[in-house]
């Protein structure tokens, strides 16, 4: 008798030779049983800038993509995955107001394949790209569409302020207005303080007129599929940080020589790169990053304030934070495959330093603001690599404004009055260090 069992036999078998008897076990056909992946989930993050849809699975996927016209239209193929409930389920996760995506469903194609459609909006650039397991995700196929014609922020920017400000003739030096009543006039201080001139108004509309638009990047933290941290109540960074900016951008907006350009209107990741590019496409005066972090302990509580550093971090906790920041582009996701996303030339060159001393002094006013309504986690500014803030030329800081992992922190984070109190004390810092370091000409309006 052959000793060799018959590979279709798959179970043990008794073979008998040579007056012996031998158990030997058969594997199986490869694949014969083996379980097909799974999706696991699907979530959908619109934005004007893009729409991401990310399918999170047990196993890697095989696939393919293509477009169509007339109407326009995304198709994915993925083979050898199971057609299940959460698939079934994808007509319901796009909402009607998706500014990309009209619809889209999935089905079983032919035997082992299950295609995906996308019906689209308008003309899109699409990246199909997948994402390896971090942190408490899975595998991930990540279909990103980006409306060939994307929204202008400089555009936006211009349309949104024509009515509140126009230019003076002559070039008159930058002007700024006095602190609001509704906000604290003095600090503690040695120094009396800083007496700011007169907006001029307009005698046509009597609203006030300025030379010079100063223009101030907020850039919420985290977004999308990176929740940043998350409080022992399940608070989300991600959630905290674009309430806070869009209070600090109302009260940056009521100014009268003053716009504010958010990185993400609403909850989709942007990569950290991207996020300088915004920054530099509107010719930002400023960038700040808004944050909330937690740490290993409980009891640690704070605000504080963070600039780049080329020689390494002042400490080593403002190391450890710059690199779980800079790590958040393989978390929320980034198709490393296309390099049009990244700045097409280093960051760094010789005017760094000089924007990093202007992004201490910055930091020196946002902190001693902060210390009004908050303890501070270190009286003096931090500096350590964090991607985010290396805009050559704009100065630039991101601002912990609590810590999330602390609950009783996590309570005020949450509550409206203390974010408004937030962003009082950001625009006075902002105010402070455009009173002594009035902006350049870069920005000036034609």
């Amino acid at each position: 008798m052959s000793r060799r069992a018959h590979p279709s036999h798959g179970r043990r078998q008794l073979l008998k030779y040579a007056g012996a008897s031998l158990l030997v076990s058969v594997t199986p056909l490869a694949g014969a049983a083996a379980k097909l992946p799974s999706v696991l989930a699907v979530r959908v993050w619109p934005a004007a800038d893009y729409t991401r849809v990310t399918l999170e699975h047990d196993a890697p996927l095989k696939f393919t993509h293509f477009t169509v016209e007339n109407p326009d239209r995304l198709v994915v193929d993925i083979e050898g995955v199971e057609f299940n409930s959460v698939l079934d389920s994808l007509a319901r996760k796009v909402a009607t107001d998706d500014p990309n995506i009209k619809l889209l469903r999935a089905g079983r194609f032919k035997p082992g394949v299950v295609r995906l459609v996308m019906e689209l909006k308008g003309k899109v650039n699409p990246q199909v790209f997948t994402l390896a397991p971090v942190g408490e995700y899975g595998h991930r196929l990540v279909l990103d569409v980006y409306p060939v014609n994307p929204p202008d922020p400089m555009m936006a920017l211009l349309e949104g302020r024509k009515e509140a400000v126009e230019p003076l003739k002559g070039g008159q030096d930058f002007q700024i207005a006095e602190v609001r009543p509704e906000e604290p006039a003095a600090r503690k201080s040695d120094k009396p303080p800083v007496e700011a001139p007169e907006v001029q108004t307009s005698k046509k509309s009597g609203k006030p007129v300025v030379d010079r638009l100063v223009t101030i990047m907020l850039d919420p933290g985290h977004g999308g599929e990176d929740p940043g941290a998350i409080g022992r109540a399940g608070t989300h960074e991600k959630t905290v940080t674009l309430e806070v900016a869009r209070r600090l951008k109302a009260r940056i907006d009521a100014e009268p020589n003053m716009r504010a350009v958010l990185t993400r209107d609403s909850d989709f990741f942007v990569p950290l790169q991207m996020r300088v590019q915004k920054a530099r496409r509107v010719h930002a005066d400023l960038f700040l990053s808004i944050h909330a972090d937690a740490w290993i302990k409980p009891d640690a509580r704070g605000s504080s304030v963070f600039v780049l550093s080329e020689k390494g971090a002042s400490s080593t906790q403002a190391r450890l934070l710059a690199q779980k920041e800079n790590d958040a582009d393989l978390i929320g996701g980034v198709n490393l495959g296309n390099k049009d996303l990244f700045l097409a030339r280093t960051l760094l060159d010789l005017s760094q330093t000089a924007t990093i001393n202007d992004s201490l002094k910055l930091g020196r006013y946002l902190l001693g603001e902060l210390g009004s309504i908050n303890t501070l986690h270190k009286a003096n500014v931090e500096q350590a690599g964090f991607a985010v803030l290396k805009a050559p030329d704009i100065p630039s800081a991101l601002i912990e404004t609590a810590f999330i992992s602390n609950p009783e922190e996590e309570a005020r984070l949450n509550d409206d009055a203390y974010q408004e109190k937030l962003a009082g004390a950001i625009v006075r810092g902002i105010r402070q260090y455009f009173i002594k370091h009035p902006p350049g000409p870069k920005a000036k309006l034609a």
